[in-house]
């Protein structure tokens, strides 16, 4: 036997009990609990190498078990029906295009240094940490300048329209509060 499988073998013998104990307190029956076992067991055999500590193998062997524990709840949730009015997602595309010229016509209003912050982080793909080493301040103090930035531009949005979400946050929809803030994005909604 290689070491590898002593090790394994090594392993079942001294956590398997506990283990399934544990998975029993979390489960309904104690044959999903020994199925549950047995998948936490191929996937440490599958994974063991990815383990660079070994003085940690008790608390990964229970962490393993842990998502074991939720991937079996997961796979039990019955299917939620898709409701009859669902957006479609070029609906969820529309809205963001036409919401897009307004961000520019925003980060015009914004004072300078968070223009600047925002127009290189944002709009050039430059990294916050690049932009600290740009203007000479600190990295933290670039990226509280982007984040105040973003925070600037969601108020000046929200003044603007009421937003519609869905469930992962992204705009579906928007109605102007005022048609001056958006520019071109509201002239067509108003």
């Amino acid at each position: 036997m290689e070491p590898q499988a002593r090790y394994l073998e090594h392993l079942y013998k001294q956590f398997s009990k506990r283990l399934l104990n544990f998975i029993v307190q979390r489960v309904d029956s104690r044959d999903e609990a020994e199925d549950i076992l047995h998948d936490v067991f191929l996937k440490v055999h599958t994974n063991i190498e990815s383990l660079r500590d070994s003085t940690t193998i008790e608390s990964w062997l229970y962490q393993v078990t842990r998502n074991a524990i939720i991937d079996y709840y997961r796979a039990r949730k019955p299917k939620e029906a898709l409701p009859e009015n669902i957006i479609e997602e070029t609906q969820t595309e529309n809205a963001m295009e036409q919401l897009t010229p307004s961000i520019k016509h925003f980060i015009e209003r914004l004072p300078e240094p968070y223009r600047e912050a925002i127009t290189l982080t944002e709009l050039q793909g430059m990294k916050q940490k690049d932009l600290a080493s740009k203007l000479g301040i600190s990295l933290s103090g670039a990226k509280s300048r982007v984040q105040r930035a973003r925070k600037m531009l969601k108020d000046l949005f929200f003044e603007c329209c009421h937003f519609e979400f869905d469930r992962y946050g992204t705009v579906i929809d928007y109605h102007p509060i005022s048609c001056c803030c958006c520019g071109e994005a509201t002239e067509n909604k108003c």
